[in-house]
């Protein structure tokens, strides 16, 4: 049986992460044993970022909902232990839109969470 040389699919798996290094400055995009690393190491920031926005959203909607509590006279823990007595099951991204978006809606939210609080 004739001998297979693996010339083939090491260069397809150097041109692969080639690519992906693709745009970084100097040895980074150019030598298969420095783009390794720093491709890595980018795919394993990238994945952590998309956490990360995660939790910066949250953080976000719970300062948008904070501050337009704070408009209505309530704090928001006050405001969501309210919405829970109340039994009104509204997400984060919601109530933060209705912040910004519909001010009124969101007063007769806080005026329900207060009259379940009082």
């Amino acid at each position: 049986m004739a001998r297979v040389k693996g010339g083939l699919n090491a260069k397809k798996k150097h041109n692969r992460v080639l690519k992906l290094a693709k745009g970084y400055r100097g040895a980074r995009s150019k030598q298969y044993r420095v783009a390794k690393q720093s491709v890595m190491r980018a795919l394993a920031s990238s994945f952590a970022g998309r956490k990360e926005r995660k939790r910066q959203f949250r953080r976000l909607w719970i300062a948008r909902i904070n501050a337009a509590a704070r408009l209505n006279g309530l704090s928001y823990s006050k405001l969501m232990h309210g919405l829970k007595l109340a039994e009104i099951d509204i997400n984060r991204k919601m109530l933060s839109e209705m912040a910004v978006s519909d001010p009124d809606g969101f007063a007769s939210l806080v005026e329900t969470a207060k009259s379940k609080l009082a």
